[in-house]
């Protein structure tokens, strides 16, 4: 059979794409396996040799945790993204590097498509299209779970373990653990199989990146992240040791709240694309990071700025993350808006974890001085003068009195 022409697949060595690779090249297509290294506990030398054993022309790694730090990760830390105030956008937030890093892979390849593993129910499949077409407008995509030939056949996982097995290719996933798993530097998800009844409690074993935190260190740990212009530049720990990479910062937070037992959820979510999801997340380093940053904001961040921000910066960037609009000219204009918001935001906060939770133990700033602690003391009156607050009090309620005496005259009741 000639060949259909080369593609490049967005390769994770598990189940899907591992089943997908072989189904590619049955149908005739030249496969460059592509993987990004995003920080994911994998054997890649391993997932290589998968590739290759399957049929793959070629494997192409790609280290992307710098980028995945520093463009993501931080930019979310310093607006406090979030989703469903809950979800800290762990996923989200890999789909952009790792969608670049494949049209480049594509492009120094001579691929004339790109594909990928992501389910026709989920976000993925919107994020990193949506991804694939900003940064190469004429590249083509191959959606298997999307074509009928390929899901009608594959309806299920025990339809894909199945084609493995007759494959002979190993996979983690199994008929006693049937649900799926994406990992990154920030966090891991638990989605399908037994995880699909929203009611069915997670079992111990399923949770990978944390300590359970019934298991967590009897005694609290202490740690001191320092900021600078929102951005976590250190991390002091251990009585001492400290680390200002920053690709070892969110290493070192991530290991102080993984043998601590931080940063699992278990969540229903709204999908972009119209359906509801259960997941279970575990996002160590970054909860920690956000809930310092929050806590320090509290200290050093004018009211007003604080307001437009949270009002508009951190609901839409959070939510471009979350459908993929990361590759457009509206998520560029708001992420503009975050160095300034953040100019302020310098200082060092104290924290303590322990058995599943952070504990904010204080927070200083050198530089930044919106705190005054003589004026809001209640001991002593420093520069605030107690009389003018009733002036304040009588021209907030002018509005109130009318509004109360409109409610008494229509007889009706609050």
């Amino acid at each position: 059979m000639p060949s259909k022409g080369k593609v490049c697949l967005a390769y994770s060595g598990g189940l899907d794409t591992s089943v997908i690779l072989a189904w590619l090249l049955e149908q005739g297509y030249e496969v460059i396996a592509f993987m990004a290294n995003i920080g994911q506990e994998e054997d890649f030398e391993a997932a290589r040799a998968k590739a290759l054993k399957i049929g793959a022309t070629k494997y192409v790694l790609v280290d992307v945790r710098r980028e995945f730090v520093e463009e993501l990760c931080f930019p979310a830390i310093q607006t406090n993204a979030i989703y469903e105030n809950v979800y800290l956008l762990g996923t989200s937030l890999a789909r952009p590097v790792i969608a670049r890093a494949q049209i480049k892979v594509a492009q120094e390849e001579g691929c004339f498509a790109v594909t990928h593993g992501c389910t026709g129910k989920g976000n993925d499949q919107v994020r990193f299209e949506l991804s694939f077409y900003a940064l190469q407008p004429n590249i083509k995509c191959i959606t298997p779970w999307r074509l009928p030939e390929f899901f009608n056949r594959f309806a299920g996982r025990s339809a894909l373990l199945a084609y493995a097995a007759e494959k002979g290719i190993p996979v983690q996933q199994t008929a006693a653990k049937p649900w799926s798993t994406d990992e990154n530097l920030a966090h891991i998800s638990f989605e399908a199989g037994i995880l699909e009844d929203p009611d069915t409690t997670p079992p111990k074993d399923m949770w990978k990146l944390t300590v359970d935190p019934q298991d967590a260190p009897d005694k609290p740990e202490e740690f001191t992240v320092v900021f600078e212009k929102g951005l976590p530049v250190k991390l002091i720990y251990e009585g001492g040791k400290e680390v200002t990479d920053s690709v070892e910062v969110f290493l070192t937070a991530n290991a102080i709240a993984r043998r601590n037992g931080v940063g699992r959820i278990d969540i229903v979510e709204n999908r972009f694309i119209g359906l509801k999801s259960r997941g279970c997340y575990e996002t160590p380093g970054l909860t920690l990071l956000r809930s310092a940053h929050v806590d320090l904001e509290g200290l050093v961040l004018d009211r007003e700025v604080r307001a437009i921000r949270d009002q508009f910066v951190t609901t839409t960037f959070s939510r471009q993350l979350y459908n993929g609009m990361y590759f457009t000219p509206e998520c560029e204009y708001v992420r503009s808006m975050i160095p300034p918001s953040q100019k302020n935001v310098n200082g060092q906060v104290r924290c303590a974890v322990y058995k599943g939770n952070l504990i904010i133990l204080g927070r200083s700033s050198e530089t930044e001085k919106l705190y005054d602690a003589n004026e809001s003391s209640m001991d002593e009156i420093g520069d605030f003068e107690p009389t003018d607050a009733s002036g304040f009090i009588a021209v907030q309620a002018i509005r109130l009195k009318k509004y109360g005496r409109a409610k008494h005259e229509k007889g009706e009741a609050y």
